[in-house]
């Protein structure tokens, strides 16, 4: 057997520590072996040995090194193996449901594909970031679908095998940054080197007014995460390209029941939050609090205060259902999700 190759990944690139910083810089110029400096950093390791079929290319996830060639024989792989044309990504090839030995792979392309509504798309993303699905891309998830970033976009999409970077756009066609709506996906496959940079992440809604920044459903080391996020990523920003899931269909555009309560992770602990949110009963007719003056300043800071004709007060009235209701529709929400009142979600918004 040949020893294991060790290539070094740079960590994620939204880590701005002293450490990732420094291990970004002489990462490429480390030997074989190095100890990592940041848990966040992980390797790939290629294994080659006579008894394994030709070109038997296997990516690991963050883990212990010791722990690395024992795992390496349950990489994802297409039944018989990857095909010569496959390159092995941080993704990994496409794979059906519950791993190498589960069920068959999916219809070849142009097969009918399973219909889902964006507020479905949006809910079941958020289960995995309820449940801090771990990232791996060996492992697979008790709902059957692989833990790296297309595994997770397979997953909301309800398709019947687990994608890669490099074969999502096959189900999906190409959109303007105009026409995202939560659902929709931004890609960045990096086809000359797909094991450098490659993801992708579920577009969640615009965070305001201005378009620059929307929040992302991704997973991503060390877990499954929704977080605001610079348009179009924190970095290889101009490559990640919108697309939208060709099964989707009419329904509810909304982020999951918007204003539902998200679990406590999701607010972050840099967020006012739910744990902020007066209630309902502090908003709308007749409602004359402190509250209301709070988030007419809000609105106003965020660049939804034009409907103000002087400055925002503690009597609720029709500027603030109305920058209240702008304020929601730039989220890419519709309907009831966007009627103008504020839910414990349109206030973590505003307030994050």
């Amino acid at each position: 057997m040949e020893t294991p190759v060790f290539e070094e990944i740079e960590p994620a690139s939204d880590c701005d520590c002293a450490g990732c910083r420094h291990w970004r810089r002489v990462l490429p110029h480390s030997p074989a072996g190095r100890a990592l400096a940041h848990p966040a950093a992980y390797r790939t390791l290629v294994v080659a040995t006579a008894a394994a079929s030709a070109g038997a290319v296997t990516a690991l996830g963050a883990g212990p090194a010791a722990a690395l060639p024992a795992a390496a024989a349950h990489a994802p792989q297409r039944p018989g193996g990857p095909a010569a044309d496959e390159p092995g990504t941080p993704q990994g090839p496409r794979a059906p449901l519950h791993g190498a030995t589960g069920r068959p792979a999916a219809p070849p392309a142009g097969a009918e594909l399973a219909a889902v509504t964006r507020t479905e798309i949006i809910d079941r993303a958020g289960t995995w970031v309820a449940a801090k699905v771990p990232y791996s891309m060996t492992a697979y998830w008790s709902d059957g679908y692989r833990q790296d970033c297309s595994g997770f976009v397979s997953m909301a999409w309800k398709l019947p095998a687990n994608e890669w970077t490099g074969s999502l756009t096959t189900v999906a066609d190409r959109i303007t940054k105009e026409e995202l709506e939560p659902g929709d996906i931004l890609l960045f496959h990096n086809a000359s080197d797909p094991e450098e940079g490659s993801h992708v992440v579920i577009f969640g809604g615009w965070t305001d007014g201005t378009h620059t920044a929307y929040t992302a459903y991704e997973q991503t080391p060390p877990h499954t995460r929704r977080l605001d996020t610079p348009y179009a990523y924190w970095n290889n920003s101009a490559k990640y390209l919108p697309y939208r899931y060709k099964g989707v269909t009419a329904g509810k555009a909304s982020t999951a029941g918007a204003e539902r309560t998200p679990p406590p992770e999701a607010a972050g602990p840099a967020s006012h939050g739910v744990a902020g949110y007066p209630g309902r009963a502090m908003f709308g007719p007749g409602a004359d609090n402190p509250h209301v003056t709070r988030l007419g300043r809000r609105l106003v800071h965020k660049g939804f205060g034009t409907h103000y004709t002087k400055g925002p007060g503690p009597r609720w009235g029709e500027a603030d259902r109305r920058g209240v209701q702008a304020f929601q529709r730039a989220q890419g929400w519709r309907g009831g999700a966007a009627d103008g009142h504020p839910g414990p979600e349109t206030w973590r918004r505003l307030f994050s």
